[in-house]
């Protein structure tokens, strides 16, 4: 048998199989494989224990979240795709979440007074990723697709 001769300085046969290494490293059965696909159950769970009191069970939000409070700030809005956290990428919404509303917006510049505490203390950067991905999972897949292309588009921003 003939071995392969280098072409370009580079052996034939890594031509293709780099390719194949890529696909198969970035298909669905890799994360499974890795373990690092999303738990669901675990997003379900914190989220039950520190974000439904505020934004509902079923994700719902307050019934009157586009209304002012009396002291100015909004009430809990919906998590759900009625909602508006879809809008956002995952950038501002991990930092929202962690150091809170009023934090981020004062830093973006935008007059709102948010109600939104600050969850940095008492949730892991993993258990945020997991709150996320558990919401995530229950918009319909032409939301999803708007807030990952609104998430990679945050990511290219200097």
């Amino acid at each position: 048998m003939k071995a392969s001769k280098p072409r370009n300085g580079r052996f034939r046969g890594a031509a293709v199989v780099a390719p194949a290494a890529i696909f198969l490293l970035s298909a669905p059965q890799a994360g499974a494989f890795f373990h690092n696909s999303p738990d669901l159950e675990q997003g379900r769970a914190i989220y039950g224990a520190q974000c439904a009191s505020c934004h509902g069970a079923d994700l719902e939000g307050h019934p009157d979240w586009r209304s002012a409070n009396e002291d100015g700030t909004y009430p809990a809005p919906p998590h759900d795709a009625s909602g508006h956290t879809w809008h956002h990428g995952d950038i501002m919404l991990r930092d929202y979440i962690k150091r809170g509303g009023q934090a981020v917006l004062d830093e973006m510049g935008v007059a709102f007074s948010s109600g939104m505490p600050a969850f940095g203390d008492r949730l892991t950067d993993e258990d945020i990723e997991a709150v996320l991905d558990y919401i995530k999972s229950t918009w319909p897949d032409g939301i999803r697709a708007t807030q990952a292309e609104r998430s990679a588009v945050e990511a290219l921003a200097p």
